[in-house]
């Protein structure tokens, strides 16, 4: 990605509540503090910032979302990605974003 920071992490997918819910990964803490702290600026309503993320060699243009509760950005995984991934809840995963 030409011009953007990447951050590689690994995380584990998880369902913010059952049947249906947002799949989401949590960015690591200091990584969300990094991309907060020179980013800020950027975000849109609600702790959004634009991304590009990778998992798995397929990449797409998304937002990570602060989450103040805990402190760290979430990025959503839709279910159209998890059927091309064929990743599953609590699978552990190396992600990129590019910021």
């Amino acid at each position: 990605m030409n011009g953007k920071i990447t951050y590689t992490f690994s995380g584990k997918l998880w369902r913010h509540s059952p049947n249906g819910g947002w799949h989401f990964i949590s960015l690591p803490k200091d990584i969300s503090k990094e991309i907060r702290t020179q980013n800020q600026w950027m975000e849109e309503g609600w702790g959004r910032l634009k991304a590009t993320a990778e998992i798995l060699n397929l990449q797409w243009n998304t937002s990570i979302w602060f989450d103040t509760k805990i402190e760290t950005y979430l990025l959503p995984i839709k279910a159209d990605i998890r059927r091309k991934t064929k990743i599953k809840i609590d699978e552990i995963l190396d992600v990129k974003i590019f910021i």
